[in-house]
């Protein structure tokens, strides 16, 4: 159990998400391109994306109590995300408009088994600050259960959440991606790191336990694709099962996972469960094209989640 959870609580916690906004253009095509190669679309669209309001929108749309903390350009991009964010149910008070920039962007190739390509523009995300964060972060604190944060915005922006938030027993949540050799680890005591397998080797070099709690983590839970999901802690390790899936399009299932998983957190369940409903939220979102408008509903997880 960490910083509660595992106690019992009132269905839908409030999760604090620092983190990144993007508008999405998307590219599908037969195969992913190689360095120098040309390929021709199949097609194109334009969606709403970015890790942080990917994770926040899975954790709204699995019950919990939404703010979203980080930046939109002053541009119809930005006030366009406003209000798909405030129409999801997360509380937007604390995402500032900054002026001068563009909303942030990412730039995607999707391939026919659903593998993907990103490059993203930074704009507005780049803009966010470590104090304006740690102010939102304190403000929000003390109705808060959980703090998801990810590193699509500013490194020091992260840390000052992070911090924030463990100072006054909020349970982090920590997703490392996309990974940075600037990330102080061990500088921050941290709840629970999420990565996947190549996240996982970068930071730690391997699965291990030893290895997280160096680092400061306590609990490191790790995405395997279509293999089980491995979660390491003091107590030891334990594996479950992914939900099985012919994925159309992966984008946004690592999001989903972390945002259901705070989502479930927040609420006091315990990890085995977590971890369940998060394993089904990730492989339904790989059901549909785009990062947001597949993450499911609670509803829908919690129908197919096995029982135990």
């Amino acid at each position: 159990m960490i910083g509660g959870v595992g106690s019992a609580t009132a269905a839908g916690g409030r999760v604090i998400v620092v983190g990144s906004l993007n508008v999405d253009r998307l590219w599908r095509v037969p195969r992913l391109p190689v360095a120098g190669e040309t390929l021709q679309a199949t097609g194109t669209r334009v969606e709403f994306g970015g890790k942080g309001a990917n994770q926040a929108i899975a954790a709204a749309r699995h019950g919990a109590a939404v703010a979203m903390v980080g930046a939109v350009g002053a541009d119809a991009d930005g006030a366009a995300y406003l209000a798909h964010l405030r129409a999801e149910g997360v509380d937007t008070t604390h995402l500032v408009t900054a002026e001068g920039v563009a909303t942030g962007s990412a730039f995607i190739c999707v391939d026919d088994r659903g593998e993907n390509q990103i490059v993203v523009a930074a704009g507005a995300n780049g803009t966010v600050s470590a104090p304006a964060v740690e102010r939102a972060v304190t403000t929000l604190a003390p109705g808060a259960r959980v703090l998801l944060a990810g590193l699509e915005v500013p490194v020091d922006a992260t840390v000052a959440a992070l911090r924030a938030a463990a100072a006054t027993g909020v349970i982090t949540v920590f997703n490392p991606s996309p990974v940075s050799a600037d990330f102080p680890w061990g500088a921050v005591r941290i709840s629970v790191v999420i990565v996947n397998e190549r996240e996982c080797a970068q930071i730690f070099g391997a699965p291990d336990a030893a290895a997280a709690k160096r680092r400061g983590v306590d609990h490191l839970v790790v995405t395997r694709g279509a293999a089980p999901t491995l979660w390491l802690s003091p107590e030891g390790a334990r594996e479950f099962p992914a939900h099985p899936v012919r994925p159309v399009d992966t984008v946004g299932a690592g999001d989903t996972f972390a945002g259901t998983l705070a989502a479930r957190l927040a609420e006091g369940a315990q990890f085995p469960e977590a971890i369940a409903f998060a394993n089904v939220a990730a492989a339904l979102s790989t059901l549909g094209p785009g990062a947001q408008g597949p993450i499911p509903r609670r509803t829908v997880v919690e129908s197919l989640v096995p029982r135990r």
